[in-house]
């Protein structure tokens, strides 16, 4: 650093050598200025975008025909008029417009409106005679009403016997119906109510309360926390039932999201905590596992998977990658996540920009879905899903494979198009394991739909009080999604299942109950109550 003029040298080849040296240091300094300068700005449009922009990753091409502006139409240039070409469009049927008929299936109060008796004679005295009618539906609703349940057991006792016995009358009365919550006033309807209002509305316990109040009843929040704790206790044998299932098929999706449990012994009210799933892949059977953990360790996804053989399919968190280390499990990784990577760098670049190296690589991982797409939907066995993949997109992974080495080289590895380059690469080995096996998807996107339930009910109920709360939850959220995904509907089996458990002794008793081996018209039929 120069302090003052004597510091310099006198000599004039050594001031020009100074000079060069100065020259040499401000020019690096300017590189690594526009470089940080770069990197801040593509993170501030990065930011922008989340936080503004378009939330989806469906990225229009650059070099194909733009949407045009709204209020910003091109000006015409010459006033002479082109040639009309004539465009002959053969003929289709087109969907009728309008409203959308109502179900048939609804039940119907029908108002018939008259005219007098008295205009029902014509002028010339002749009486009219009906020849039609027009109709027009309207959909009413009913509010929820509440009843009681009153539940009378007859006494009988021998009046020849009184007095007679030393221990007095014989007294006879028909035993106390089983119940899910025995000593309860909550009924299997309304426990399934309860229950389906908080995991699938998210409505936390005390807006149920102040709804309970509106209709004329007064139940605790209190209340509904430990019956619905008590419910999963009851259910516990049916998650023991969809855990085995899982580990006994092919294939598994596994994610994890936060959690807050305020009162957690030896842990701060704000420390994280979180929810896993494990989801079974095949199509036929999809169930789906909700775990609650205070850790994010790997250790909790081994322990459930410890004895799984097949394939696992994860995003690239260091958690998972173990299993790349389990001789019995192919550990595939979630081609989403990389696409995301790239979607956040065309993201960044703004609105005004050219075609680049990220819309290249998002053209290959195009391609790449575009053969899901026709696998989706045709009616493929697995051996020809696997046949189409190894003819079709294995080429497709070769040549991007090329190409990201060879980017890798030429990319700034802090900026977001060489982060994105870094991590397909060094996910490549799971990014590639789905065309290996016709029963696994292209992404982890089965698993993350699934976890965006919980995560839609966490940013209304926000927190858990305590880990058994948490576990509980996690037990109601296992049953529930997994019926939806069975194509039930979560109320009617809520209830079916809480008025069937108490009277379940056997393991065939159990297996009845798990979603698949249950119809909505075994559902919809009337339950026979049996007695302890």
């Amino acid at each position: 650093m120069i302090s003052d003029a004597s510091t310099l040298p006198d000599s004039p080849d050594a001031l020009k050598n100074f000079a060069l040296d100065l020259q040499g240091q401000i020019v690096t300094l300017r590189e690594m200025y526009d470089k940080e300068t770069g990197i801040l700005l593509e993170q501030i449009r990065l930011l922008r975008a989340q936080l503004y922009g378009r939330k989806s990753e469906k990225v229009i091409p650059t070099d194909g025909p733009q949407p045009l502006p709204l209020f910003d139409m091109p000006e015409p240039e010459g006033l002479e008029e082109e040639p009309v070409e004539e465009i002959h469009v053969p003929r289709h049927t087109r969907k009728k417009r309008g409203r959308k008929p109502l179900p048939e299936d609804l039940p119907r109060t029908e108002i018939v409106y008259d005219i007098d008796e008295k205009d029902k004679v014509c002028n010339c005295g002749c009486r009219l005679k009906r020849i039609g009618e027009e109709t027009s539906e309207q959909l009413d609703i009913i509010p929820a009403r509440i009843q009681v349940i009153r539940h009378v057991r007859p006494k009988y006792a021998c009046p020849e016997c009184e007095g007679v016995q030393d221990d007095g009358p014989t007294v006879k009365i028909a035993p106390v119906p089983a119940q899910i919550i025995p000593k309860s006033i909550v009924s299997p309807g309304l426990l399934a109510h309860i229950l389906t209002g908080k995991f699938i509305d998210h409505l936390p316990f005390y807006r149920q309360e102040k709804q309970l109040i509106r209709l004329g009843v007064d139940v605790s929040r209190t209340s509904m926390c430990r019956w619905a704790m008590q419910a999963a206790e009851a259910c516990q044998p049916l998650l023991n039932l969809l855990e085995e299932e899982v580990l006994a098929g092919m294939y598994i999706q596994a994610d994890e999201t936060t959690l807050q449990v305020l009162d957690e012994p030896g842990r701060s009210p704000t420390t994280k905590s979180y929810m896993w799933v494990f989801r079974r892949g095949d199509p036929d059977r999809p169930i789906l596992i909700y775990q609650y953990h205070p850790t994010r360790s790997g250790d909790v996804a081994n322990a459930f998977l410890c004895d799984f053989e097949g394939t696992v399919q994860t995003d690239g968190y260091v958690g998972y990658d173990f299993l790349d280390t389990k001789k019995n499990i192919r550990h595939i990784g979630c081609w989403a996540h990389a696409r995301r990577k790239f979607t956040d760098v065309t993201k960044a670049l703004g609105k005004k920009r050219k075609a680049g190296a990220a819309d290249k690589a998002l053209n290959y991982i195009r391609k790449l879905y575009a053969i899901e797409k026709k696998i989706r939907n045709g009616d493929y066995s697995a051996e020809q899903v696997y046949e189409i993949r190894q003819a079709e997109s294995k080429p497709i992974l070769d040549d991007f494979d090329k190409w990201l080495k060879k980017k890798k080289l030429q990319t700034p590895p802090k900026g977001l198009l060489g982060k994105a380059v870094t991590y397909t690469l060094n996910q490549w080995r799971r990014l590639v394991g789905y065309i290996e096996d016709g029963h696994a998807c292209i992404d982890n996107n089965m698993a993350e739909n699934s976890i965006r339930p919980f995560v839609l009910g966490r940013k209304n109920w926000l927190f858990a009080g305590t880990p058994e709360g948490a576990e509980a939850s996690a037990l109601l959220y296992s049953l529930i999604e997994t019926a939806k995904a069975n194509k039930l509907e979560p109320y009617a089996y809520l209830r079916y299942i809480f008025e069937k458990l108490p009277v379940a002794a056997t393991l065939e008793d159990y297996e009845a109950l798990l979603p698949w081996n249950l119809t909505p018209e075994q559902m919809a039929a009337p339950v026979v109550v049996q007695c302890a």
